[in-house]
C-alpha cells in the first residue's frame, strides 16, 4: 500500500483540491491511503477533509484525517508516519494536485526492493501576479529545479528508502534533507505531472526564498556529508548572469 501523507496548516482553501485530484487518480497498485495532518488549524482544514470520506471509498483509498492542537510541519510528518499504513510513503504538499496517472506511476517506481526516491515532473501553474510570474521563470531555470528528481512540493519512498531515516528531525527544509538520504542514482523522476504553485506576492517570495536559503544551510551544518549527494551543478556569477 502506498501512504500519502499531507501536512495541513490553515488549508481549506487548497486541500479540497488536493484531496479531489488524489481520489480520481487512476488505480494504485496495491492500493492507497491518504493520511491527511491537520495542525495548528484556526479554520475548517480537517472538516473540508473529512467530508472526502465518501469520495474516497468509492475510488478506493483509505482516509484518515488527524486534527493537532499544535502546528507544526515537522510534528505533522512525523504524527502522519505514525498513523499510516502503508510501507511505501508520499509526502504532499496541501496545495499540490497530482495528475491522474501519477500516483499509480510512483508505485510502480517505488515496488523495487533497493532504496528509491520517487516523484513526478512538476508544473508550475500560471501566477496572479507579475513578480510571481516572473520569479517562477527564472525559478525553473535554476539548477535545483532542473536537477533530478528534486521532489518540491512532492516526494515518496519505499520501505527499503524510508529505513533510511527513522523520524523526521526538527530541521527547516525537509524535502531536501530527504532528498539528500538519496544519491542521483536511487532518485527517479517519472513523466505524469502534478500542479506545484508559487505563493504570490514579492514580499511573500523574499521570505519563503530566506527561508529556503536557511535550510540549506543547516543541512550544510549539521549533515555536511549529505552535500555530497546533491548532484546539481553549482551556480557560478557567470550562470547566474545567463538565466537573468
Amino acid at each position: 500500500m502506498l501512504s500519502v501523507i499531507i501536512p495541513a496548516s490553515n488549508e481549506a482553501e487548497y486541500i479540497g483540491a488536493c484531496l479531489g485530484a488524489l481520489f480520481a487518480s487512476d488505480p494504485v497498485p496495491g492500493g492507497a491511503e491518504a493520511v491527511v495532518v491537520a495542525n495548528g488549524c484556526q479554520d475548517a482544514t480537517a472538516e473540508v477533509a473529512r467530508g472526502f470520506a465518501g469520495q474516497a471509498a468509492a475510488s478506493g483509498w483509505g482516509l484518515v484525517v488527524l486534527d493537532l492542537a499544535e502546528g507544526g510541519k515537522i510534528g505533522a510528518l512525523n504524527a502522519g508516519d505514525a498513523a499510516a499504513q502503508g510501507a511505501a510513503r508520499a509526502y504532499l504538499d496541501a496545495d499540490v494536485r497530482v495528475s491522474g496517472p501519477l500516483m499509480a506511476a510512483l508505485a510502480g517506481v517505488l515496488a523495487r526492493p533497493d532504496p528509491v526516491y520517487a516523484t513526478g515532473t512538476a508544473v508550475v501553474p500560471r501566477a496572479q501576479s507579475r513578480v510571481t510570474r516572473a520569479y517562477a521563470r527564472f525559478w525553473q531555470r535554476l539548477p535545483f529545479a532542473r536537477s533530478i528528481a528534486p521532489g518540491y512540493g512532492l516526494f515518496a519512498v519505499n520501505a527499503a528508502g524510508r529505513a533510511r531515516w527513522g523520524a523526521f528531525p526538527a530541521i527547516i527544509s525537509d524535502d531536501t534533507w530527504v532528498r539528500l538520504q538519496f544519491t542521483p542514482a536511487e532518485r527517479v523522476q517519472v513523466a505524469p505531472s502534478y500542479l506545484w504553485p508559487m505563493i504570490e506576492g514579492f514580499g511573500a517570495l523574499v521570505r519563503v526564498r530566506r527561508r529556503q536559503d536557511r535550510g540549506v544551510a543547516e543541512i550544510a551544518a549539521r549533515w555536511p556529508g549529505l552535500l555530497a549527494c546533491e548532484g546539481k551543478a553549482p551556480l557560478g556569477a557567470r550562470r547566474l548572469l545567463g538565466l537573468a
